[in-house]
């Protein structure tokens, strides 16, 4: 061989070595899934996260052809949930199901064990939906500027949420300690449903929680809605007034229920996802079960998903610091 030959020898064995490699992971994603794939929801059964997981996986795994299982692991504000899945495989069976708070944790925690924005892979956000202030039916304030009132006088409020870090947790914190100048008090629990538990049974004064379960509670008559965080009002629940017109104004806070992947996992693998997802979202008995919650489907592919997902970490990150709260 000479010296011509061996110079165009290499560059093509190079080449077919990258094809072949190619190759291989588009076969591999090409036969994707050949098995179950786990959904991790990374906080516990019952709230906003594992209803829409459950809803979303049910369909998800009648177009894939194969069983979604949906897991909760629940604690640490959904960074427990969150590690399981970033120390998994990346070839499209073991995915997450998780909330705002994903994006809160990159502030509030020093140390959550794993880097979100690097470590995990948006693919889709199925919806938003605003959060809800509630007590119990039998609590004698009648609107949120009253229970405010009362609880400047007796010097505290008790509020539950989903855990640290949540959404829910971070509006209450702002709209109570920092805009209202009274002493709240947090009382986190692994999810939303012990959270909703814990108002409907006395033990905490109020309910600050994602608006599909809470809702679910307050139209049976065992929690009393004082507020909702959107902007405007909600159609499921029309008589509740906003945050904003209580006296707070432009005060919105809304969560959302976004699915990722581990880091690295194939781009085919992650759009595949992303269009059934889109589609199951904006199936009419989806979008209607949604509404009635008041959640709106958030179609879009997992580009502008990631792009949404850094504008939440951005924008969280200056209401952490507001606050002051962070977590070792």
């Amino acid at each position: 061989m000479n010296a011509n030959s061996r110079v165009s020898y290499w560059p093509a064995a190079v080449a077919g070595a990258v094809l072949i490699a190619g190759y291989g992971g588009f076969a591999q994603a090409q036969a994707w899934p050949a098995k179950p794939v786990r959904v991790v929801v990374a906080f516990a059964p019952g709230g906003l996260a594992d209803g829409i997981t459950r809803l979303v996986g049910q369909k998800l795994g009648d177009r894939l052809g194969q069983p979604v299982v949906v897991e909760n692991r629940g604690g640490a504000g959904g960074n427990i949930g969150a590690r399981q899945v970033v120390g998994a495989a990346p070839d499209g069976y073991t995915l997450l199901a998780h909330t705002a708070a994903s994006a809160i944790n990159v502030s509030l925690y020093k140390n959550p064990g794993f880097d979100f924005l690097n470590d995990l892979a948006p693919i889709a956000n199925t919806g938003s939906t605003p959060g809800l202030f509630a007590v119990n039916s039998s609590n004698p304030a009648t609107s949120l500027p009253d229970l405010i009132r009362r609880a400047k006088e007796k010097g505290n409020l008790s509020f539950s949420t989903a855990g640290v870090g949540t959404s829910s947790h971070l509006a209450a914190e702002y709209l109570f300690n920092t805009l209202a100048g009274i002493k709240a008090t947090h009382v986190p629990y692994q999810g939303g449903a012990p959270a909703i538990t814990a108002v409907v049974g006395n033990q905490v004064e109020l309910i600050s929680g994602s608006m599909p379960p809470v809702a679910v509670f307050v139209k049976q008559g065992s929690l009393k809605a004082l507020a909702v965080s959107s902007l405007k009002r909600v159609e499921a629940l029309p008589n509740v007034p906003t945050v904003s017109e209580s006296g707070y104004a432009d005060f919105e806070e809304r969560s959302w229920v976004g699915f990722f992947a581990p880091a690295k996992t194939p781009a085919v693998i992650v759009n595949r996802l992303n269009t059934e997802i889109n589609q199951i979202v904006l199936l009419p008995d989806v979008k209607e079960r949604l509404a009635t919650q008041g959640m709106e489907p958030q179609a879009g592919n997992a580009a502008e998903f990631a792009a949404y997902v850094k504008k939440e970490v951005n924008m969280w990150a200056k209401i952490v610091k507001t606050v002051g709260i962070t977590v070792n």
